[in-house]
């Protein structure tokens, strides 16, 4: 039960697929708007391309996104894998990484509550797509290293995160 009543036009008239649908147009990447609760499409990345999924809940008011990259998850790297998500996942305020078991993939989730009228601005979910893939170019040589580079989670995250000076 609510604690407090409001009288503001209900989210539930509204549907912020229909906006991210124009930023995502707004970008030229492809994209397809399965129905009025999903939508799916594709960004360029330095690393890989990565594969952005929209998904409303009207029930809830929530719009779920998520944010997935091509980079293959072997079984027996998984616990290497799971331990560097967990230390991704501390240096990260927005979103975090998890690992989809059914299909052995790397996803960075985000989800935004939208109860009340709220509509998130242009500007908002701009920016829940910036972060989602900035962070994923940020973290995705450290996966790489602990996937293929033989190097043990603190080592990769380490040496993924340096800050270079200057240009080559």
């Amino acid at each position: 039960m609510p604690a407090v009543s409001s009288s503001s036009p209900s989210i539930q008239e509204a549907n912020p697929l229909d906006l991210m649908e124009q930023i995502v147009n707004g970008y030229e990447w492809a994209f397809d708007r399965r129905n009025d609760h999903e939508m799916a499409a594709e960004a360029p990345g330095k690393w890989c391309d990565y594969g952005l999924y929209f998904s409303w809940s009207q029930e809830i008011a929530a719009m779920q996104f998520t944010c997935t990259f091509d980079l293959k998850t072997p079984a027996n790297r998984r616990r290497s894998l799971y331990e560097l998500i967990a230390l991704a996942n501390d240096r990260l305020w927005i979103g975090h990484f998890s690992l989809d078991l059914d299909f052995g993939m790397l996803v960075f989730r985000h989800a935004v509550l939208l109860r009340g009228g709220t509509m998130l601005a242009a500007e908002s979910m701009e920016d829940m797509i910036d972060i989602a893939l900035t962070e994923c170019e940020r973290f995705y040589p450290a996966f790489q290293f602990t996937l293929w580079g033989g190097k043990t989670p603190a080592e990769a995250l380490e040496a993924a995160m340096l800050d270079c000076a200057g240009e080559a």
